[in-house]
């Protein structure tokens, strides 16, 4: 109730017993009445032309108060705010690796573990160089981490407040961490030497690489995640020293080597599969060019316009007239022995783009071109040989498809030790030997050129005699020796022998 005091001329005081609130809930025409609802004194010596005592109108029917419905519905708003709010905000007193996300969303709370981890000095060695986590790539599944924090301890479940801080695993960039730290203490690192690979004149040779020294990444990464699990802002680290392979490695190199001497073994320029006109190893390797790319790989590049030189030649190598050849079979069509080779003609077709083709295919590593070329097939007579014996004249036919190309006297088995007849095939041979008989009792050394056809019935040289033309031998077909060396060379094995009366 709002108190009003009053100092009249007699030193009374009196109190307006008006409230605050009425007064608020009265509207403004009531004013006057209400300001009037006083009790007066009249002072001494006053004229008492109105009474001394003039009491208030009876005052209006007062009006229900609101008071409640104001204070209830800002407090209903905060409440159901506060209800919102705990299904969209983590518990309070949560932390993820120490960093505080209570009270914040799952977005927040990413925010702040990154701005964290990114602000946290790592200092490397007492008194040496501090880098931020930022400058060495550091980094953390921050927003998983956050929705996590969110999923286990919402805000509205009111047991998972206060919980224990979550760990966090943090991950640092190479290439980021390597660039800083080399940038920071270069006296850390000794670069690697890449291995080479190179011509020596008849094959690619490998150099091989020499590892660098570095600093042990995982050293400290594993102490930045420690510190950083842990709550601190600021870590000293004493590095580690680790191997640092080079980019271009011996293992790379020799393969690359092995690629290019594989493609020097078969280089050339190829008619189907005859390497027509070849490529000297050292003339190829004036068309390559040998590089590496940042990933240490090698890579292949061949000169277009060296490769022109040699296209220039190709026709005069290339072109050719068909040759036809010839062949020795049997009676059964059996390839016996090639007496002429064919060869097949050939005309090159259009070289405008052969050597920029072939640049391009040494670049993958094949040395194989295949020339353009119009091919003429040659053609491959067959011969049938024959030795044919008649056993009535004692003469030998060497004949060819049907016609006799030799012929001359022999000695044939006499009639205890006949010569069969039939058909048979040469088998086999030798230039000399030595021939033994414990039946008929006899052994001639160095019978020369000897040819089987029946079992140990064949054609041979004789020496011990020079009555060709009579029946003479134990059963093999004997004749002189420059004659037997005539048909020796002449027939291949496998040449049909026919011996008749």
């Amino acid at each position: 109730m709002k108190r009003r005091e009053c100092a009249d001329p007699g030193g009374l005081a009196v109190t307006d017993l008006t409230t605050h609130d009425e007064a608020d809930a009265t509207s403004a025409s009531a004013a006057p009445a209400s300001e009037a609802a006083t009790v007066a004194i009249a002072a001494p010596g006053a004229a008492a032309t109105e009474p001394l005592v003039q009491w208030a109108p009876a005052e209006p029917t007062p009006r229900k108060s609101r008071r409640a419905l104001w204070i209830g519905i800002p407090a209903a708003a905060a409440v159901i705010g506060l209800a919102a709010a705990s299904l969209v905000l983590i518990a309070p007193g949560t932390a993820v690796a120490g960093v505080p996300v209570g009270l914040l969303t799952p977005g927040a709370a990413t925010d702040a573990i990154n701005a964290r981890l990114a602000g946290t000095e790592v200092t490397i060695g007492e008194g040496g160089p501090t880098l931020t986590g930022a400058e060495l790539g550091a980094s953390v599944d921050a927003a998983a981490l956050a929705g996590a924090a969110f999923e286990e301890r919402p805000a509205w479940n009111l047991s998972q407040w206060f919980g224990e801080a979550d760990a966090a695993e943090v991950t640092l960039d190479p290439a980021t961490a390597t660039a800083a730290l080399q940038a920071a203490a270069p006296e850390l690192f000794t670069a690697p030497v890449d291995a080479q690979v190179a011509f020596d004149g008849k094959t690619y040779a490998v150099t091989p690489d020499t590892a660098g020294v570095g600093v042990d990444l995982s050293v400290l990464e594993d102490a930045v995640g420690q510190a950083f699990a842990a709550g601190q802002t600021a870590v000293t680290i004493t590095p580690s020293s680790s191997p640092v392979e080079a980019a271009t490695t011996t293992a790379k190199a020799e393969g690359a080597a092995a690629t290019l001497n594989a493609m020097l073994d078969d280089i050339g320029f190829y008619v189907g599969d005859e390497r027509t006109v070849p490529v000297a190893a050292d003339v190829a390797a004036d068309w390559l060019t040998v590089t590496t790319d940042e990933a240490g790989d090698f890579q292949i590049a061949a000169d277009a316009a060296k490769i022109q030189t040699a296209v220039d030649t190709l026709k005069e190598k290339v072109d050719q007239d068909a040759v036809d050849g010839d062949v020795i079979t049997n009676a059964s069509g059996t390839v016996l022995e090639t007496r002429t080779a064919g060869q097949d003609g050939r005309v090159l077709g259009d070289t405008s783009g052969i050597a920029n083709d072939f640049a391009a295919q040494l670049a993958t590593g094949d040395g194989v071109y295949e020339l353009p070329v119009q091919v003429t097939p040659h053609k491959t007579a067959e011969v049938a040989y024959l030795l044919e014996v008649d056993l009535s004249e004692q003469r030998l036919y060497a004949k060819e498809n049907g016609k006799t190309v030799m012929t001359w006297l022999i000695s044939s088995g006499k009639d205890e030790t006949p010569t069969h007849t039939g058909r048979y095939t040469i088998g086999w041979r030798t230039p000399s030997q030595t021939m033994t008989s414990e039946k008929y009792g006899y052994s001639v050394p160095n019978v020369a050129w000897v040819m089987y056809f029946n079992g140990d019935q064949g054609f041979h040289g004789a020496y011990w005699h020079n009555n060709f033309g009579h029946q003479m031998s134990h059963g093999c077909v004997n004749m002189p020796d420059w004659r037997a060396k005539v048909i020796y060379d002449w027939a291949p094995t496998g040449t049909d022998v026919w011996i008749h009366a």
